[in-house]
């Protein structure tokens, strides 16, 4: 329930060669910045207005003049950068996505029509197709410890050997106001995590995440 296949849907994102030779997601992170300038090289300039050595922008996008971007990064059809958004490079934003008012990107792929409207803080990450985060809620990518993180469910223990994970979120995931996503976090498709939640580990595809001991399959 955490390999690639099973949390994302590859045809919503311009990333799907890097992505499609990962058997886990997690996988592609060391990747994006080389991809994004694979990708960016074949964009038409037609489309897309080419700033800066390795920043790509649509032409229809929307981003406002207190935005900050470096590269690599490509910022696709119909998205939105708002207010003080502060993208530090390795962002792949998808088509029609929301990066929103002080939202900090860093090391990511968001798919198309991501969400990611206030205040949200979210690093080497990957969220799938319609992944929605409430306001206010972070992906926490380095352990207190400055430990590799590894990816934890009842049954078994990843070890990814990366220093800097945060989470990946399957499409459809729907993230509460106020939540952290702590280091490793995995969440399944179309599952939701309550707002004001600490989250760590694998929670199932179509699950309500309430805490901790309260995760249920949704009806």
């Amino acid at each position: 329930m955490y390999t690639t296949s099973e949390l994302l849907d590859l045809s919503k994102t311009r990333a799907e060669k890097l992505l499609s030779s990962c058997t886990y997601p997690w996988e592609a992170l060391s990747g994006i910045g080389d991809a994004i300038l694979e990708i960016g090289a074949k964009l038409s300039e037609d489309e897309f207005d080419h700033p800066t050595e390795d920043v790509w922008i649509a032409k229809d996008a929307k981003v406002y003049p207190t935005a900050w971007i470096s590269g690599p990064c490509i910022i696709d059809h119909g998205a939105e950068v708002r207010h003080c958004a502060f993208i530090r490079g390795n962002a792949l934003v998808g088509k029609d996505c929301v990066v929103g008012n002080s939202v900090e990107l860093k090391n990511v792929i968001l798919f198309d029509n991501v969400q990611t409207p206030h205040y949200n803080y979210v690093g080497d990450s990957i969220l799938g197709y319609k992944a929605h985060m409430g306001a206010g809620s972070i992906t926490s990518n380095v352990k207190s410890d400055k430990t590799l993180v590894a990816v934890k469910s009842k049954d078994e223990c990843i070890q990814t050997g990366r220093k800097k994970f945060g989470a990946i979120l399957g499409d459809f995931v729907e993230v509460g106001c106020n939540s952290v996503l702590n280091p490793g976090t995995v969440v399944g498709r179309r599952s939701n995590i309550y707002p004001v939640s600490c989250v760590r580990g694998v929670i199932p595809a179509d699950s309500i995440y309430k805490d901790r001991g309260n995760i249920v399959q949704k009806q």
